[in-house]
């Protein structure tokens, strides 16, 4: 019996049935917001006999009476409390973040030109960094090389995410959670009748990006360093209506090894714009490519194809569960768009002429780094195999399978419970989703 119940807390605690939870919330809240809105609209062009209906019913009517059972008011209850207790946190941190603006704006005008010129901060707003142009060193250069020689993995592993297909790209995917910090992804990419340098640039234009990015609603270069083609640039990306957008201040730097490119992305403090409410600054970022010239998977024997290894976290202050379920959500309509943006590109290059973009990305620092597959390579063309066989060592455990115990558990409560249409609905495909974790 003890065994039995370790194994169910185990479960529990199983980051699928959070992901389970969040589905349910995200189902059942656009489930009764198209009840209530219908409510509205039939209540509008109601009769007039049915005012004296229910006047005369209005007596009986309790507002707050939840029948026995696991019913749909209930669900809908739980689902209202637990989207009350996300946004209290939000609340009180907003709160204390404008008592604390408060008491820096009734400071001195001399303590806050000494904590800037602590900061490192200059009279014009910029950040003096390690050296006279060296917003992304080759510390960050040596950070992307670590991760993709997974020297940085720790004991997690890399966990199969998505693996798309289409006429001219293949696209791959993974994530990772570590102990601490927030989710990092992986992916791969690999686009046919394409080369390095047309990739190189398109992923540093950023006013090409507002064309086929729905995401992105503002970008702008708020600097350049031409010695060695690094670049500040302000993005503000879009988010959905229950969060606030998103504000990305960041530095970016190509090296060159061969005709290998690592273009390296990553936060940094800009003094010239301070932090508003409003959007919310997103100071932990890195997101970095590899980009070299592969051979092609339906040609073989020709290099005609450009391969595109991502590696990408932040802390946009969402929990991890919710961004998990966005991010699997989510993904594939963006990568079709990044598709679609990256052939247009392709059609644009050849009728006009270079960007300033395209030719600030020319502007690379040369390195000699081995071009060999590394172990993160060889670790993701595993993940794929042993994924599989992983979930079924979980799944089945003491002579039980676990998603059969979930689906027969929500088949019971269902035929068991007084509950309406919409909790069914919600309990069999909740069950569903578990099954197939």
């Amino acid at each position: 019996m003890a065994w039995w119940c370790e194994e169910a807390v185990a479960l529990l605690r199983r980051p699928a049935v959070a992901e389970m939870a969040v589905d349910v919330l995200l189902c059942a809240v656009p489930i009764w917001a198209a009840v209530m809105i219908g409510l509205a609209v039939g209540w509008s062009w109601r009769p007039r006999w049915t005012g004296l209906l229910f006047l005369g019913l209005r007596s009986r009517l309790r507002l707050l009476w939840v029948p026995p059972g696991l019913g749909a008011r209930r669900l809908w209850l739980a689902c209202t409390a637990l989207s009350a207790c996300s946004v209290a946190p939000r609340l009180l941190s907003s709160a204390f973040r404008r008592c604390r603006g408060k008491r820096q704006d009734k400071a001195s005008p001399e303590d806050a030109a000494a904590s800037a010129g602590d900061d490192g901060g200059c009279a014009d707003g910029r950040t003096i960094f390690e050296g006279e142009h060296d917003t992304v060193t080759e510390k960050d250069l040596e950070h992307l090389l670590q991760l993709l020689d997974n020297k940085e993995s720790g004991d997690t592993a890399w966990q199969n995410l998505m693996e798309r297909t289409t006429s001219n790209m293949t696209y791959k995917a993974w994530r990772r959670e570590p102990e601490e910090g927030p989710i990092m992804y992986c992916s791969r990419t690999i686009f046919e009748d394409a080369t390095p340098e047309l990739v190189r640039d398109f992923f540093w234009d950023g006013d090409f990006r507002l064309k086929w990015d729905p995401m992105l609603a503002y970008s702008k270069t708020l600097d350049e360093f031409p010695q060695n083609g690094t670049t500040i640039v302000h993005f503000i990306k879009k988010f959905p209506f229950f969060c606030s957008d998103r504000e990305y201040i960041f530095g970016g730097r190509i090296w060159e090894s061969g005709k290998t490119y690592y273009c390296v992305t990553k936060g940094i403090p800009y003094l010239a714009l301070p932090k508003k409410e409003k959007p919310r600054r997103v100071e932990l970022y890195f997101s970095s490519w590899r980009i070299r010239a592969v051979q092609s998977p339906k040609q073989a024997g020709q290099q005609s194809a450009c391969e595109v290894t991502l590696v990408h976290y932040e802390d946009m202050g969402i929990p991890k569960d919710v961004a998990r379920v966005a991010v699997r959500h989510g993904m594939w309509g963006a990568v079709k768009k990044l598709q679609s943006g990256f052939r247009a590109y392709q059609q644009m290059r050849a009728e006009n002429a270079l960007s300033h973009s395209a030719i600030m990305a020319r502007v690379t620092t040369k390195v000699s780094i081995a071009g060999s597959n590394g172990p993160l390579d060889q670790e993701l063309s595993s993940a794929d195999k042993i994924s599989d066989g992983d979930e079924n060592s979980r799944a089945v455990q003491h002579g039980f399978d676990w998603k059969w115990v979930v689906v027969g558990g929500a088949v019971a409560a269902v035929c068991v419970l007084n509950t309406g249409l919409v909790g069914k609905v919600l309990l069999l495909g909740a069950a569903r989703r578990q099954a197939r974790k």
